[in-house]
């Protein structure tokens, strides 16, 4: 099986010992991901966008996303996520999971895993 890692340069990839994403077994595997901005709805869209160009370097896209996890250190911020994620994934809704659990850094406010089939 032929495995290609995808780098996105983000400071913690050489820290830690990961790459934004794996592609596997017909599947793009990307790490879970954080975002920039002062409000969560700011660092959904941002997390989304890394994913977004991690999936077309795999040759993928949200349309076949088949797994998406949500972590986030406060519940009641999800909410406020519902109408981004919708957008993004419309018609093609992933099975989904929502973790509540403190991320790297406190001033993250959600981080996305995302599990997608690589596009015919």
């Amino acid at each position: 099986m032929t495995i290609k890692r995808i780098h996105s340069g983000g400071p913690f990839e050489a820290k830690i010992g990961y790459c934004r994403a794996v592609v596997a077994g017909g599947f793009v595997h990307v790490a879970g991901t954080v975002g920039q901005g002062d409000t969560v709805q700011a660092q959904c869209q941002s997390a989304l966008d890394v994913i977004a160009s991690a999936l077309k370097e795999a040759g993928s896209d949200f349309s076949h996303a088949v797994r998406v996890t949500y972590m986030l250190p406060d519940p009641a911020d999800f909410e406020a996520c519902w109408p981004i994620l919708s957008a993004t994934f419309g018609d093609n809704p992933p099975a989904a999971t929502m973790i509540s659990c403190a991320l790297i850094d406190p001033k993250y406010k959600i981080e996305i895993e995302v599990t997608a089939l690589l596009a015919s």
